[in-house]
């Protein structure tokens, strides 16, 4: 057999024999390519679901001329603010104030500022409502819960439902903080039925990496007809990302404040509502409490 033969055979001179010569060198390998940020740090897309296809442009000449005008209008009205004082308000007031309501539910328009999501996104059954609750002055928000977890070979866990405030913007679509430097408490008006909740709160990032970094704590709601006012001081809240607790804690920065949002995922299958009223800010000065957790020096100089 000529197998044998051949692996009695030099190396150089196996090589000649099977090669021609002018293959003898092989042919550098090509750079490593490695991804781009963009395609690495994209949205979540569920595994066997087709890419969404986007049209970059939809010409509306009607559309163009009332955004024009929207836009003009808030420029308008955030030049004339500043000559007011801090968010058109005077000095004064800014300073002195100590109760900010920043949501609040007063008919169907005060709906369009938020956002109901629910596991339906990554193939799951739960679903979630939110409408207005009785004589339109609070915000309802109903459902089912559902843990079955989709059969899609990557998702492990699922059940949940949320609804989270919309980002604010300013003329021209760009972005707007609240700033809640001056107070210290979360202050909200709710009325559940006996679930536990979490409560996030979305700042401003320096870094594309952070962009999951939410500030949770935890709504115990009563049940029952009865309403109950909630106040959650700002040092409570521990910083998280993507649902995984950080072991590298700060405080919340109350200045760049994005969005707040409430979550339920208590692995408890049926039917949930919550209603709220309100949700504010105050300042409390019987709390002098800065930060509620512990901070550890990465590199002690002793």
């Amino acid at each position: 057999m000529s197998l044998p033969k051949l692996a009695r055979l030099p190396s150089a001179r196996l090589l000649t024999s099977v090669l021609p010569h002018h293959q003898l060198l092989l042919p550098p390998l090509s750079p490593l390519t490695i991804p781009c940020r963009t395609k690495i740090q994209q949205d979540y897309r569920r595994p066997g679901q087709p890419r969404e296809k986007r049209y970059p442009y939809n010409f509306n000449f009607s559309k163009g001329i009332e955004g024009i005008k929207k836009h003009f209008t808030l420029l308008k009205d955030e030049f004339f603010g500043r000559w007011v004082g801090p968010e058109g308000k005077p000095l004064i007031e800014h300073l002195l104030e100590q109760n900010l309501v920043i949501w609040e539910f007063r008919g169907p328009e005060s709906l369009k500022q938020w956002t109901v999501s629910s596991d339906q996104e990554i193939g799951g059954q739960s679903e979630a409502h939110l409408k207005m609750g009785r004589n339109d002055i609070t915000c309802f928000l109903h459902g089912k819960l559902n843990c079955t977890v989709p059969r899609d070979g990557e998702t492990r866990y699922s059940g949940y439902c949320s609804m989270r405030s919309k980002i604010p913007k300013a003329s021209f679509d760009r972005k707007k903080h609240y700033d809640w430097s001056s107070f210290n408490t979360l202050h909200l008006r709710v009325r559940g039925d006996g679930r536990p909740w979490m409560i996030n709160i979305a700042t401003e990032t320096y870094f594309s990496h952070q962009k999951d970094d939410i500030y949770n704590y935890f709504l115990y709601t009563r049940g029952g007809p009865y309403w109950q006012e909630v106040k959650i001081p700002f040092s409570k809240f521990f910083l998280s990302h993507r649902g995984r607790i950080q072991d590298n804690q700060h405080p919340i920065w109350l200045d760049k404040v994005n969005t707040i949002g409430f979550t339920l995922g208590d692995k408890a299958e049926g039917a949930f509502q919550l209603e709220v009223d309100f949700v504010g800010v105050c300042k409390d000065y019987a709390h002098t409490e800065e930060f509620a957790y512990e901070m550890y020096e990465r590199n002690p100089k002793d």
